[in-house]
């Protein structure tokens, strides 16, 4: 496990842009597992600058998407196929054929849908690199407390605090959804390599717990430490609990100076 200590959000989304870069450089076809959330906004944006300015070419490039609200059309507003399209999917040449998020507008068939997911994922040739973000109490993707490390892509239902969170991207009134289809625990870990970003305070228990606690399905993201190769991209307030913070900016003003215009 990598943690690359940064020193606030934008730099957060610069690296982790910088990181999806250089395997899309070194791989065109790259197999891209994606994340929404508020946390991955400026690293979509870096890399539509990229590719605007950069000549970052995405035209190989195949996506599948963590998860989907149950209940929301993908021309929703506050769907997760709208947060991709005007964040992401608008400003850069990703084919639509290429591009994967699950479908919340079924309302019947679950397991057969979720099972042609699954499919989909390895008929692409398994993720290459997969973008994670985490939520306050250690969930990634929709898997809340409690999610089983072996699942597969299914619905679930979302926890009052994951409720509470994200109830500020609906209007007061609107009625937001309960429920999600969402990529597994054990889906997630199939991916070859795994990056998760986090940046501000809130963040900073769960990531504590993902990385230096014990492997527990009480936090999802503690999973990835049965992973061989992660990387946390992780600003300075999101780190400010982990016990082994100094180490960590300790390796990152070391790598700076060995390679200072390159860190990855």
């Amino acid at each position: 496990m990598l943690v690359l200590l940064q020193t606030d959000y934008h730099c957060v989304s610069t690296a982790a842009a910088r990181i999806i870069a250089a395997w899309v450089r070194r791989d065109p076809a790259l197999v891209l597992g994606l994340a929404t959330g508020g946390t991955t906004i400026g690293m979509y944006r870096e890399l539509s600058r990229m590719h605007r300015e950069e000549a970052l070419d995405f035209s190989k490039v195949v996506t599948f998407n963590l998860d989907e609200y149950i209940g929301l059309a993908p021309d929703h507003p506050h769907s997760f196929h709208s947060f991709m399209h005007q964040n992401f999917f608008s400003h850069v040449n990703i084919p639509p054929a290429q591009i994967h998020i699950p479908d919340g507008s079924i309302q019947t068939g679950y397991e057969e849908y979720c099972a042609s997911y699954e499919a989909a994922i390895r008929e692409a040739g398994g993720i290459d690199l997969q973008v994670l973000g985490i939520g306050r109490d250690g969930h990634i993707g929709f898997n809340e407390p409690s999610s089983s490390l072996a699942s597969r892509t299914r619905p679930k239902t979302l926890s009052r605090s994951t409720l509470a969170d994200n109830c500020r991207d609906f209007a007061r009134g609107e009625e937001m959804p309960t429920a999600a289809i969402t990529m597994g625990i054990g889906t997630i870990l199939e991916a070859r390599h795994i990056m998760l970003i986090a940046s501000g305070k809130a963040k900073a228990k769960a990531v504590a717990k993902a990385i230096e606690g014990p492997i527990t399905a009480s936090v999802s993201a503690s999973a990835l430490q049965l992973h061989p190769d992660v990387t946390f991209v992780v600003d300075e307030d999101a780190a400010r609990e982990l016990s082994q913070c100094d180490y960590y900016r300790r390796v990152m003003e070391m790598t700076a100076k060995l390679t200072p215009k390159r860190l990855w």
